[in-house]
């Protein structure tokens, strides 16, 4: 339990912020209500609301990772880490640290989606609290890339790559706008090495109380999560342990 305190001077210091906190929990919403003002007035069942928002909410995590790499990258270029280096704290008690205050905002941010599409006509049942569980994984697997970003880079290079970079692969690769199926061949087959889709096929089956298919895509997302975990964990310990901070 070493690193509760430093979660906690993070958490004090991602709500030191709020124009940035209201800002990711703001955009996917405001895309969540212009696309569903699109479908009330188009004639085909394109952005259903129960299938949109689901993607939605994965789709909002990606500004997690902005988050988590931005806050560490800032840290490194204020040197703020090198006097911590003499505490016990290990590479993994410091990713731990930026972890878990994200998770609680994952989860709100989340949540204000779902809530969202309730008063847009989703069907309102407690398999949206399934829906919450099985975001988890994708909530860290989003903090562990915008992890790895901010030990590897510098503040400015963590916005392009974990701020424009990764949202539109989420996006895109994702199939929260679209249905894979309709484009096919190399560009579903990329789609489905990435966690992305996955992720969103896995709270999609969670919200429609699908639960037998929740696991063969969620199974990839915690792996991915894992992974990149590890090496963000890696990344660090060799910042620790080298000159460069």
């Amino acid at each position: 339990m070493r690193f509760m305190a430093f979660a906690s001077r993070n958490r004090k210091e991602i709500l030191r912020d709020p124009l940035s906190v209201f800002f990711g929990i703001g955009f996917p919403l405001a895309i969540l209500l212009l696309l569903s003002a699109i479908q009330a007035n188009i004639p085909v069942n394109l952005f259903e609301i129960g299938h949109l928002a689901p993607g939605i909410a994965v789709f909002g995590l990606s500004f997690i990772s902005l988050f988590s790499g931005t806050l560490l990258a800032k840290d490194r270029g204020e040197a703020f880490l090198m006097r911590l280096f003499s505490s016990p704290l290990t590479a993994s008690d410091f990713i731990l640290g930026y972890t878990l205050p994200l998770i609680p905002i994952s989860l709100a941010q989340s949540g204000v989606c779902f809530i969202a599409a309730f008063a847009l006509g989703m069907a309102v049942n407690l398999n949206v609290l399934l829906g919450l569980v099985v975001l988890i994984p994708t909530a860290v697997l989003f903090i562990g890339i915008g992890l790895l970003g901010g030990s590897l880079l510098n503040e400015k290079q963590v916005g392009g790559i974990c701020g424009a970079l990764l949202t539109n692969l989420s996006a895109w690769l994702s199939g929260t706008w679209f249905d894979l199926n309709l484009v096919g061949g190399g560009f579903k087959t990329i789609a489905y090495l990435l966690p992305f889709a996955h992720a969103v096929d896995a709270t999609r089956a969670a919200v429609a109380g699908n639960y037998a298919g929740i696991f063969p895509h969620l199974w990839w997302v915690i792996g991915y999560a894992l992974v990149i975990s590890i090496i963000a964990v890696i990344a660090f310990r060799r910042k620790m342990s080298g000159d460069q901070i």
